[in-house]
């Protein structure tokens, strides 16, 4: 199927400069943005502590459900799990009791008390430790980590240095772009999240990767052509294939998002915004790394129009 005619010539490299623009906006609003509120907002996962998931049978104000809390000298933050009128809230605690159960059975006593022992089912309670939270925040980003570096190396392998660059930096952005977006919603990141980011990795190096292929094929077929414009008919011919395949992920990930319910709803809104970022990126920002690279340091031997 083609939904973009054979023979397209859209400049992209052309936009390259305003796409780059947006794109270091983005990452400095995402760093304000952490920087405002102090780092990252882990979830239980990474920052420890104990979420308590309880259902109402009728919805309450989260300003009630906090108070009831604070009386009972159990305050913590207090937030609405799934769809609105659910009922359904998340009560995480910074407490790290090892008694699980006896905690459960305090908050049960004193929902019991405020709001009836038949309006109310406590439906989990998961308790991790602050020691447990660090280790699994930096294996997290040793992972992350541990990914750019064998990309780097891969693509040096298959392609060239400077085009494992253009990925790499690609992948960042991708990453970067995606916290940040986290910061600026005030969403929490855990496990899964974490796990949306290395699929978002996987994803968008996929599409970089064949974007690179035709290049390549290109600058073999095309040896004396302009960087720019051999970069510029691979990706329009690519651009079908590219467009194809995002917009059939996104359909998706956006039923997940919208339909999957409370429990997957940042890991799907993390790879929505990851696949949106990927796809741009593959176009507007590891390939302009590849002209700009080439221009700073020309490959010897090889002399191409400018």
């Amino acid at each position: 199927m083609q939904i973009i005619r054979p023979g397209t010539k859209i400049d992209f490299m052309r936009k390259r400069r305003g796409a780059l623009l947006i794109s270091g906006c983005l990452i400095i609003a995402g760093i304000v943005s952490l920087i405002v509120h102090g780092g990252p907002n882990y979830g239980i996962d990474f920052a420890g502590g104990t979420l308590v998931q309880v259902r109402f049978s009728q919805p309450i104000s989260l300003d009630e459900l906090r108070e009831s809390l604070k009386d009972a000298k159990l305050a913590g933050a207090v937030q609405r799990f799934g769809a609105e009128g659910v009922g359904e809230y998340l009560i995480r605690l910074q407490t790290t009791s090892s008694d699980v159960e006896g905690l459960s059975s305090t908050i049960n006593d004193t929902l019991a008390k405020r709001f009836g022992e038949d309006t109310f089912e406590i439906r989990r309670t998961e308790m991790v430790g602050p020691k447990v939270g660090k280790d699994l925040r930096k294996k997290g980003l040793q992972a992350i980590i541990a990914a750019l570096i064998g990309i780097l190396i891969y693509i040096s392998i298959r392609f060239e240095f400077r085009f494992a660059i253009g990925a790499v930096v690609a992948l960042a952005h991708d990453v970067m772009i995606t916290v940040g977006v986290f910061s600026l919603t005030d969403k929490e990141i855990s496990l899964p999240v974490l796990a949306a980011l290395l699929t978002i990795v996987g994803y968008s190096l996929n599409d970089t990767i064949v974007v690179y292929d035709r290049i390549r094929e290109n600058m073999q077929r095309m040896r004396t052509e302009a960087y720019e414009k051999v970069i510029n008919l691979s990706i329009n011919e690519t651009l079908s294939r590219t467009i194809l395949t995002s917009v059939t992920t996104l359909i998706v990930i956006a039923i997940l998002f919208l339909l999957g319910g409370g429990v997957i709803h940042n890991f799907a809104f993390a790879l929505l915004i990851g696949i949106i970022v990927g796809t741009y990126s593959s176009i507007f920002v590891a390939s302009p790394v590849v002209i700009f690279l080439e221009q700073r340091f020309p490959t010897k031997g090889e002399k191409r129009k400018k």
